[in-house]
């Protein structure tokens, strides 16, 4: 065999993540796993000698391997399940953490549960008795303060479409600095207030300068993955813990029914917010602000799509000298000229078919680096918040029948979601099943289940 066929047994890993896009009947399909690629790779060599201008990845096997076909599709359908498995668990973790942090607060430190001062979006405060004139107040203000949030996702999509993204940072960062700042030094004050631990200003002055600066590195710039998750999680516990001190008693619940209709809304509706977003962001194969979004790897990830001047710097280079056009001739690099002539020709078709592909309106021809930060889970922080609300309302009773119903309910919603999300491997919302699920599991439990299990305590009935 050949110097240049040897080549092409072994190909670079950038080499079959290209190519393993494309499929021989030109259907655009993510590249299988490593250990799959490896064995197709095998089988074809079994069969015959490959020719200088074929890739393992994009061969025809020979027709006795028909026969074979449905193992390798089990074989990646049992891949994909435990893919989304280990995902499920990615997400249960950083969600039940933001729940169990904001339920130990509300039941330890009673500041976040007393009533004296509620949001400017929220005017009406359910001070009468009469319970028509508490449900009024509170559908009142749950659109106004709908209102206020589709205003500013409206602003915020606008300023993303004209590329302003010097102002969507810096209103990003200025949110995340008060956060870091200001309300994470009221929380720490009232934590240590509630367990009686003394304390000076100055120290807690220090801690809480280093605590803002670091959380701001690692949200919008760089630091360690799980750093940046743990402040991701502690800002939407914040959040949550403001929404609950702040919002009327009534007024909680009819925000969190009223939000996770509008999820609903802005996120399949064809004109919707959201969905202008996340469609924008694939476009211009960008990522979405790393402070919107919790992720389960690295959000601020370099793409490498190829681009005219990237192009032309690649011709400048191929012809710049005798001896670099010497050294690809001889594939000391690892690329012939064979070889380059038939990608040239492959890049081609891709090209075109990936561009073709109306399904996702997304060039899917990266580097590995993004392929790999792809097959991490995003869930939007503000799913975090209103699931933590949720369940810190329900413990703000005392009830613990309820508060855990509302948790698993929760958690089995944001399973229902991710299966959807397997099937039709779209952006789709996590807030209505989880909270619709959350808010029948609360009324239930209150009306039903916590007056049957007091009526047979007290009746000394054990089931």
């Amino acid at each position: 065999m050949s110097d240049s066929d040897s080549e092409f047994d072994y190909p670079s890993e950038s080499t079959r993540l290209m190519d393993g896009h494309v499929a021989t009947n030109g259907e655009i399909r993510a590249p299988p796993p490593e250990n799959t690629r490896k064995r197709h790779t095998s089988r074809n060599i079994e069969h015959g000698e490959m020719s200088s201008n074929t890739l393992p990845e994009v061969q025809t096997r020979p027709e006795n391997s028909q026969a074979a076909r449905p193992q390798e599709w089990l074989g990646d359908e049992e891949e994909e399940l435990k893919y989304g498995a280990k995902h499920v668990i990615k997400l249960f973790a950083p969600v039940s953490l933001c729940m169990v942090v904001v339920v130990a607060t509300i039941s330890s430190v009673r500041f976040y549960s007393i009533k004296d001062v509620y949001l400017v979006y929220t005017p009406f405060h359910e001070e009468s008795p009469e319970t028509g004139t508490k449900v009024w107040n509170a559908v009142a203000n749950s659109f106004i303060l709908m209102g206020f949030i589709i205003v500013m996702t409206v602003l915020l999509i606008v300023l993303y479409k004209h590329r302003c993204y010097k102002v969507i940072h810096g209103w990003l960062i200025i949110s995340s600095l008060m956060l870091l700042s200001i309300f994470s030094f009221l929380y720490v004050e009232e934590v240590l207030r509630a367990y009686n631990v003394p304390f000076d200003y100055l120290t807690l002055f220090i801690l809480m300068w280093n605590f803002g600066v670091m959380g701001m590195i690692c949200i919008h710039w760089k630091g360690p993955l799980i750093l940046q998750q743990a402040y991701l999680i502690f800002i939407a516990a914040l959040m949550a813990l403001v929404f609950i001190k702040y919002l009327p008693e009534w007024t909680t619940w009819a925000v969190l029914a009223v939000i996770s209709v509008w999820d609903l809304v802005a996120v399949l509706m064809p004109r919707g917010p959201l969905r202008i977003l996340v469609e924008t962001a694939q476009e211009r194969n960008e990522q979405i602000f790393p402070a919107l979004i919790y992720s389960s790897t690295y959000m601020y990830t370099y793409m490498g799509m190829a681009t005219g001047n990237d192009t032309n710097t690649a011709s400048t280079t191929t012809n710049g000298g005798g001896d670099e056009t010497n050294r690809r001739a001889s594939g000391e690099d690892g690329f012939t000229e064979d070889w380059v002539q038939n990608h040239a020709e492959r890049g081609a078709q891709r090209q075109i078919e990936v561009h073709d592909d109306g399904t996702t309106g997304r060039p899917r021809t990266t580097l590995y680096q993004e392929v790999e930060e792809e097959r991490g889970v995003k869930l939007g922080l503000g799913d975090f918040i209103f699931y933590s609300v949720l369940v810190g309302k329900a413990s703000s009773y005392g009830d613990w029948n309820t508060t855990l119903a509302c948790f698993v309910a929760i958690l089995i919603g944001l399973c229902l979601t991710l299966l959807l999300l397997a099937i039709f491997k779209k952006a789709l919302p996590a807030l209505p099943i989880s909270i619709t699920f959350g808010l029948i599991f609360y009324f239930t439990t209150k009306e039903i289940v916590s007056p049957f299990a007091d009526s047979l305590s007290n009746e000394q009935v054990f089931i």
